[in-house]
């Protein structure tokens, strides 16, 4: 697997997001790309029940990737800004059933991305409609870049494909999720994380962006134009032809 960007894409007014994602299939077809099967992400999240003595709250909250079909992604918060992530088998969600003494499932908030995936050269493409009970919450847009492992080596090919595929602006500032963040520690002391851009991407960073971008569902009504994080959404007007050669038979830059 290789560095994997996530890009919400703000919806135009007027605009469905069944009329969008067969917008963007087209254009991605036209430019050559295949398409390649389904994909889904999901995600639950359980709660952990009040305790004696007034713990923070834990939330635990369980992923599954259909890249990985064995697999079940789980990630501990805390309540004060830190995580813990681990990759179990699919016994894992078994036991999270048998714990309800210990945690609840606040299922009104169970959130999926699911849609068509694409190839294109080096790059993976992935459409996501993002839906919460069953209600449309926006669109997401997973990029993989095979032949890349680190995002500071490759970061202006994914942006650059990004901006051809979807005719619109991408920062040159790497993504939220590989940069420096704030945390607040057990003793109520901010600390900082690491930027992540120069580390060896893994597939639990992929699961950790797709719980960054649920949760930020989760809090907001649908995107439109005009306010998706990340992304200025003044359309520039590039030809498919400007992004023909991007990722076809290119290794790590």
């Amino acid at each position: 697997m290789g560095v994997t960007v996530l890009q919400p894409y703000p919806l135009p007014e007027g605009k469905s997001g069944a009329y969008i994602v067969d917008h963007l299939s087209k254009r991605l077809l036209s430019l050559g790309a295949t398409h390649a099967g389904q994909f889904l992400v999901d995600c639950e999240t359980f709660i952990s029940t009040p305790q004696h003595g007034g713990a923070p709250s834990r939330a635990v909250h369980v992923l599954h990737n259909s890249e990985y079909p064995a697999s079940t992604f789980s990630i501990i918060d805390n309540g004060t800004g830190k995580q813990v992530s681990l990759v179990a088998d699919n016994i894992f969600d078994l036991l999270m059933l048998k714990m309800t003494a210990t945690f609840a499932s606040k299922k009104q908030t169970k959130i999926e991305s699911r849609g068509a995936r694409f190839e294109y050269g080096d790059f993976v493409i992935k459409l996501g409609s993002v839906t919460m009970m069953e209600h449309f919450k926006g669109i997401l847009i997973e990029i993989e870049y095979k032949s890349c492992v680190i995002l500071s080596y490759c970061w202006e090919m994914i942006r650059e494909m990004l901006q051809g595929f979807l005719a619109m602006q991408v920062p040159k500032d790497y993504p939220n999720y590989f940069t420096t963040q704030t945390i607040m520690n057990a003793m109520g002391q901010q600390q900082l994380l690491h930027a992540k851009h120069n580390d060896l991407y893994e597939p639990m960073d992929t699961v950790k962006q797709y719980l960054e971008q649920f949760t930020n569902y989760r809090k907001h009504v649908n995107v439109h134009v005009g306010g998706a994080a990340g992304v200025s959404v003044q359309p520039i007007h590039m030809p498919p032809s400007s992004i023909a050669g991007v990722g076809v038979g290119m290794g790590r830059p």
